[in-house]
């Protein structure tokens, strides 16, 4: 009985519920924010429908860019990786949702959403930062995580809408192959495929294309697999949440 008051009152207490992640393993922790997004997305497509994908995929992408500016260190891995690749990556199970139980064009206006929530908080965020400030020191804290890069910011959305338009598009060429059977197969081969386009584009553009001192290739091909194992377990631990998704749409 102590211990669900406790467990009841470390949750009500946010400060406290942030202290008790801090002292799990990035790992452990890192896992359970997987399974809480992806559970979300289903609570949302059962609450709302195709519009609840619509609403997640919306908050999702505004704040993977905010957690982006966090690097955390797993320790399977040499160099730190940004917090935003799960929440970023939970994104592709609603383009395919939608796309198997409803039709590419709503997997379409997802992306679309999604791309046009983003903007639409930077701007918002953007005159915020322009109204002069009482206190500076809360100013340039909004800075760091409001203010984006143009780099990255310009690199992030070519990269963000044309891997989930190529995964709406490849995800259906393969049902039409398969005549909508091995869904399994359909939903990791099509998210591995479009995560792996996403990290290519991002980095070309970031590392190259964009920026005035350009990386090596070497360099910038370290950045387009740093984090892409990670994006490959997350596809095949996305798997049972399609399959689930089907009995949670209303008819």
């Amino acid at each position: 009985m102590n211990y669900f008051r406790e467990l009841i009152s470390t949750l009500i207490n946010f400060e406290k519920l942030v202290n008790y992640i801090n002292n799990l393993p990035i790992e452990i922790s890192w896992l359970v924010f997987l399974l809480f997004c992806f559970i979300s997305i289903l609570i949302f497509l059962k609450l709302f429908g195709e519009n609840g994908i619509y609403v997640y995929t919306s908050i999702a992408i505004v704040v993977a860019n905010i957690q982006l500016v966090k690097i955390v260190q797993f320790s399977f891995f040499i160099d730190p990786i940004p917090l935003g690749t799960a929440l970023f990556a939970s994104t592709f199970l609603c383009t395919d949702i939608l796309a198997e139980y409803y039709d590419s064009s709503k997997a379409k206006k997802n992306v679309y959403i999604g791309l046009a929530s983003f903007l639409l908080v930077t701007l918002f965020m953007i005159f915020t930062l322009g109204f002069k400030p009482i206190e500076n020191q809360i100013q340039n804290s909004l800075k760091l995580i409001f203010l984006p890069l143009p780099i990255f910011f310009i690199a992030s959305m070519i990269a963000y809408l044309s891997s989930q338009l190529f995964d709406v598009w490849f995800f259906t060429k393969i049902s039409i192959l398969t005549n909508k059977n091995y869904l399994w197969f359909r939903n990791n081969f099509s998210t591995i495929i479009s995560s792996l386009l996403d990290n290519i584009i991002f980095s070309i553009f970031a590392w190259i294309i964009l920026n005035p001192n350009p990386e090596n290739l070497k360099t910038v091909t370290g950045f387009i697999f740093g984090t892409y194992i990670l994006r490959i377990f997350i596809a095949f631990i996305d798997t049972p949440f399609i399959y689930i998704a089907k009995y949670l749409i209303k008819k």
